[in-house]
């Protein structure tokens, strides 16, 4: 039990790179881009590609966040130059990006078991570490690599983005998301800020498809179906119980959504009528829950805040009658 939430946690922190591209597009920008489900297996197969080619894995990494940002410029291009509608957009890029995953990685399927990865390098410098920890908590997982280096990668994700998004080209991202028409009539360039918006979202995105790809030790072609709902599973159950008064508390919510979400799977998974393939079925009752949920809660307090208020002029106009 204890290994299988440490591997949620290993696998949350690196899906929470992912979330993280879901909250720019979704939150910031307000865009519904289905792109992800396409760019998260073009950043695994470039990565896994170049890998393969004998390239070190980090520079195969950044190869994909930057095919991932190529592709989210080619969404964004598509909505603001093409005048498609944004659900439409994303949804012919995502077909799209299918052929052009086949095409990069020539083949469904593309092992890295036998692979120098990101992974089995980092896992190979903590070594030691693993060996001294092992010693001191013998029931200890074996191995910390994943879970300090996917912890750097999303603490230096997340300072950068909120660094980002208080610069003045941030500020004016989180404008068009909220008021474009307002950004338009300041002379803003609205369509080269969505373009921008939704190609650094897409990086992320397949920047963790390209660390999911060397973690499970294969890239597929059918790995980023339904990742878009795992995205935004993230954003929402982080938002519903870290709250997202600002940015910075917004990004945390996000990441430690990602994490809450892979360690509520696997404990539903654990339960004895229910099977790996009904992970979609999870997903979508999990976002039912955090977007009902919270309403009801609102709702009921509402109601209980306005009984008070009734209750309170109530008895004042029964004080008053009783003073005459």
């Amino acid at each position: 039990m204890i290994t299988a939430l440490f591997s949620s946690v290993e696998a949350g922190l690196l899906y929470a790179l992912m979330a993280l591209g879901v909250y720019i597009s979704f939150r910031i920008l307000d865009f519904p881009d289905l792109t992800v489900d396409g760019s998260f297996v073009t950043g695994a197969a470039v990565a896994s590609v170049l890998i393969v080619a004998g390239v070190n894995p980090f520079i195969a990494s950044l190869a994909a966040l930057g095919a991932g940002f190529l592709a989210g410029c080619m969404t964004g291009l598509l909505h603001t130059k093409g005048k498609i509608n944004p659900l439409l957009s994303g949804i012919l890029m995502m077909i799209a990006l299918y052929s052009i995953n086949l095409r990069i990685m020539g083949k469904p399927n593309v092992p890295l078991l036998q692979q120098e990865t990101v992974m089995t390098m980092v896992t190979a410098q903590f070594q030691r570490v693993d060996a001294a920890l092992a010693m001191i908590v013998p029931f200890a997982p074996k191995t910390w690599a994943v879970i300090v280096f996917g912890t750097l990668l999303v603490v230096i994700a997340k300072v950068v983005i909120d660094l980002f998004l208080k610069t003045e080209v941030g500020l004016a991202l989180r404008a068009v998301g909220d008021n474009k028409k307002m950004i338009a009539s300041f002379s803003g360039n609205t369509d080269r800020l969505t373009i921008i918006g939704l190609g650094l979202s897409n990086a992320l995105v397949a920047f963790s498809g390209a660390l999911i790809a060397q973690y499970s030790g294969f890239s597929d072609i059918g790995m980023g179906i339904g990742m878009i709902v795992i995205g935004l599973a993230s954003v929402i159950i982080g938002e519903a119980l870290f709250g997202a008064k600002t940015i910075v508390r917004a990004t945390l919510a996000v990441i430690l959504g990602a994490i809450v979400y892979r360690i509520v799977i696997t404990l539903a998974l654990r339960v004895q009528f229910l099977e790996t393939g009904d992970v979609k079925l999870i997903t979508a009752f999990i976002v039912i829950l955090a977007l009902v949920v919270p309403q009801m809660v609102a709702a009921r307090a509402e109601k209980q805040r306005k009984a008070r208020k009734r209750g309170a002029a109530v008895a004042s106009t029964q004080a008053d009658y009783e003073s005459i």
